[in-house]
């Protein structure tokens, strides 16, 4: 649909477009020849008519007519015009942080001191307004932008910096439309907390402001290196070694300001408020304070960024690194259409390896992709040679660095199924055992490797300061690309494709599946820590087996966190221990007056139990045995199950949370 007009106003040209709205340049017109130049935001036609798009719209056009701050766009109006959408605000004559960073970045230059300063300092100015803005009633709202980045960063002529676009925006009076589990905002620019999708308060905004700044005194991105993946583990771990690396010109105190606001724990971060003072201190200091605007507004005009054009070039300002904005709609599939993945697909013919085996066999030709499965599955016989595209000799794979990766990787080396070298303590998986063993570790707070093995199929579970950390399997079923398949988040057909493509991604099959289009990044990135979570609890479904704790070993995998804790997920693994193995691990008590331990209340909370568990822990006084409880439960009309009253008890008993006579 074409627009000559929205309403009173006057379309000249589109502006950009996002993916939800599109932004056009038009003038109000009125009588006497009263004419005044907008900038109209629109709701984008394909989601006119969805609801939440339309809420979403609504509730920004509701918090952005509170904001009134000369560092936050204004607002004029909004309306409705043959069923579409629309707001009037103000219109910035300039150009963007992300359109600077480019340009600097090109010319292999860095923004200098007092205007970059002087971004931050106005932006932190309008963040901290927003954050500490009340309603009528003087009770916060509670703001947080969520989408801090360089294209929401506008520079007009004279310099002046305007916050703009809260469609993502969090405030206590919007439908919590956005609290869907999905991430918001643009790759690069997160806050950790996002990144793992936690509850973001007003700190997250800091943080990607803190972003911006380094990457103006750096000129270049703080967290870009690698996939799209890899971007986002940088993110959560909060890795500052472009900063470190390109910020060696930069002033201690700057550069003391920059970890302080790239604190990984939100509480250690300033707000706002205290960043503008921090900010303005500096700039006192070094004599800039003041001078910041007309520096921006000279260097954007030596830069040629001051539009010099009747009507600028449309453009989408994608900001810095070409960032991947996060889709609104994450519950839309991926895609998945044939033509366009094989359309991505080298033409290139695929590597081949043929296999030497001890005894003198040869196997071959043998895919790319099924060497590595056959690598992370432990089926590669030791001092098995192998030789590429019967090009060469034969060779250890160690000597293929597309190999290397795999061979390399402590995690991912399977020897034969027994004890491991050094182990401390060991004993039987029957009966339920293993959770007494992981209670140990995580209540403890060590740091090992939890060996398990019954006939070929091997599992560790490592734990970094009792927090389960990585989970490495030899379980063909617990592959990522299985997992993914039996999750429905990809079909059997791209998972093929994306295998045929792991060369070009260095074997990293999340690499492939994200550089195809067949995965989001934040999908990926959710789906990998619930494969880590299943391949750690499906381990308290094992029957039997063997299982050996190496105190201090560690991986050197990246990893991606888990969501509940180490206490939150012993109560998940109680959950999936099968009733048998319970009813062996509860026979011993099956006569023996139970009593909750001394101290135990209190620690109850850590775990999170059903409110049902924790009344029948906290009612065993010692007048009766695990029978009697059970028989108790049994004859009151709204008592537990069978199976809640012994998984209640065994999960108290394995974790030290009652004791028998």
């Amino acid at each position: 649909m074409v627009f000559d007009a929205l309403g009173p106003y006057r379309i000249e040209h589109r502006l950009a477009a996002g993916g939800m709205a599109e932004v056009f340049v038009a003038r109000r017109l009125g009588p006497h020849g009263f004419q005044k130049r907008v900038a109209l935001k629109r709701i984008l036609p394909q989601h006119a008519r969805d609801a939440e798009f339309v809420g979403m719209f609504i509730d920004e056009a509701r918090l952005a007519a509170r904001l009134e701050h000369p560092g936050i766009v204004s607002v004029f109006d909004f309306g409705e015009h043959d069923g579409a959408l629309f707001m009037a605000m103000e219109m910035v004559d300039g150009t963007t942080v992300g359109r600077l960073l480019r340009t600097v970045s090109s010319r292999r230059e860095t923004v200098p001191l007092g205007p970059a300063l002087h971004v931050a300092l106005e932006a932190a100015s309008a963040l901290a307004y927003a954050h500490e803005l009340t309603d009528e009633r003087g009770k916060p709202l509670h703001i947080v932008h969520r989408d801090v980045s360089p294209a929401n960063l506008l520079l007009d002529r004279r310099g002046r910096v305007k916050l703009t676009d809260f469609g993502i925006a969090r405030c206590r009076t919007t439908t919590q439309r956005t609290d869907d589990g999905h991430i918001r905002g643009k790759l690069g620019y997160m806050s950790p907390e996002q990144v793992v999708g936690d509850e973001v308060d007003a700190k997250s905004d800091v943080f990607t402001l803190g972003v911006v700044l380094a990457e103006l005194l750096i000129a270049e991105p703080l967290f870009s290196a690698g996939a799209d993946l890899e971007v986002l583990l940088q993110i959560r771990n909060v890795d500052l070694t472009s900063l470190r690396r390109a910020g060696t010109h930069l002033p201690r105190d700057v550069m003391s300001l920059l970890q302080w606001v790239l604190t990984a724990d939100p509480e250690g971060r300033p707000s706002a408020a205290r960043l503008e003072h921090t900010l303005r201190d500096i700039l006192t200091r070094r004599g800039e304070l003041g001078r910041g605007a007309r520096g921006l507004a000279l260097l954007l005009e030596r830069l040629d960024l001051i539009p010099r054009q009747s009507k600028p070039e449309e453009d989408d300002d994608a900001a810095g690194r070409p960032t991947f904005l996060v889709e609104l709609d994450e519950s839309a599939p991926a895609p998945s259409n044939t033509r366009a993945l094989l359309q991505r697909l080298s033409v290139d013919p695929p590597a081949t390896y043929e296999l030497r085996f001890l005894d003198g066999g040869i196997e071959g030709p043998v895919a790319y992709a099924e060497m590595v499965r056959r690598i992370v599955t432990g089926e590669l016989p030791v001092g098995t040679k192998v030789r590429k595209d019967q090009s060469a000799e034969f060779m250890s794979a160690h000597g293929m660095p597309e190999l290397r990766r795999y061979l390399d990787s402590k995690a991912l080396q399977w020897g034969p199924s027994g004890p491991p070298r050094g182990a401390h303590r060991r004993g039987m998986l029957h009966g339920g055992r293993l959770l007494r063993q992981a209670h140990a570790i995580v209540d403890g707070r060590h740091t090992g490797a939890l060996h398990l093995w019954d006939g070929p199929r091997q599992k560790r579970i490592y734990y970094r300061e009792g927090r389960p950390d990585f989970v490495a399997s030899n379980i063909e079923a617990e592959l990522l690309g299985a997992f993914l398949v039996d999750t429905g988040e990809i079909m059997p057909m791209e998972l093929e494709m994306a295998l045929a493509m792991l060369p070009r991604y260095g074997g990293r099959l999340g690499d492939a599946l994200v550089g195809l289009g067949i995965l989001r990044p934040m999908t990926l990135f959710h789906a990998v820590s619930a494969q880590v979570r299943a391949r750690y609890l499906d381990a308290f479904r094992w029957k039997s087996g063997q299982w050996a704790y190496v105190a201090g070993e560690e991986h050197q995998e990246e990893t991606i966190p888990l969501r509940e804790d180490g206490h939150e997920l012993l109560l998940q693994a109680a959950r999936m221990t099968e009733p048998e193995q319970m009813g062996v691990a509860l026979e011993p008590l099956a006569n023996q007056p139970l009593s909750l331990r001394p101290g135990a209340p209190p620690r109850l909370a850590t775990y999170r139990l059903p409110r049902t568990w924790e009344q029948l822990l906290v009612g065993l006084d010692g007048s009766v045995t695990a029978r009697g409880v059970l028989a108790r439960e049994l004859s009151r009309p709204d008592g537990l199950a069978v199976e809640e009253v012994q998984r209640a008890l065994y999960f108290a008993v394995s974790c030290d949370l009652i004791d028998a006579a």
